[in-house]
């Protein structure tokens, strides 16, 4: 009869855990670059907006970025520090010209971006990613949805839909997996 109890246990907490686990929210957000409609030549009023973005969020292993451009007139490319700084596009790490292109974080290291098109990177359209140091305070917000606040450049490719909301609410079926659990264990 002990056996039969602890087996009946076993399966409870098992079932319990089971079901805990597939209501696991992922917390990685999409960062829309620079919070501007497009990737695109920074004002000259406004040249070191990327600089500036880059420090705002603080972004973690799993975020990822999006770059939204023309695809007939620029692309992004992935550079090496040195190439970076002296905004030498002829050998890049990573070339992406969809118009749509996502770069996901995969490691705490330092990432470089520019434009591939010639002549864009000297005029400031270029982006560092420092997951080193963080780049922004650890209570950063989650990035921006939908149209960005930025007069000097054109949307084209409309907005990014907004997320569910994450109110802070009891989920339901991880709710009812211990009511159950705890129903079963007690008869």
């Amino acid at each position: 009869m002990g056996s039969l109890g602890f087996q009946k246990q076993l399966l409870c907490f098992t079932t319990l855990l089971f079901f805990m686990l597939i209501q696991t929210q992922v917390l990685c957000y999409q960062y829309k670059v620079g919070d501007l409609r497009a990737w695109g030549l920074p004002s000259s009023s406004n040249k070191n907006v990327y600089a500036k973005w880059s420090k705002k969020y603080s972004l973690k292993i799993g975020d990822s970025l999006l770059f939204l451009y023309p695809p007939s007139e620029d692309s992004v490319v992935q550079v090496t520090e040195e190439a970076y700084n002296s905004c030498n596009i002829a050998d890049p790490i990573l070339y992406m010209n969809n118009g749509n292109s996502v770069f996901n974080i995969t490691s705490l290291d330092n990432y470089y971006f520019t434009s591939g098109q010639k002549g864009h990177c000297e005029k400031y359209q270029k982006l560092k990613i420092s997951m080193l140091s963080g780049n922004g305070s650890s209570s950063a917000p989650a990035p921006p949805y939908g149209p960005a606040a930025s007069p000097s450049y054109q949307n084209v490719f409309g907005s990014i839909p907004a997320p569910p909301s994450s109110s802070p609410s009891i989920n339901i079926p991880v709710f009812l997996s211990v009511a159950m659990g705890f129903l079963v264990y007690v008869h």
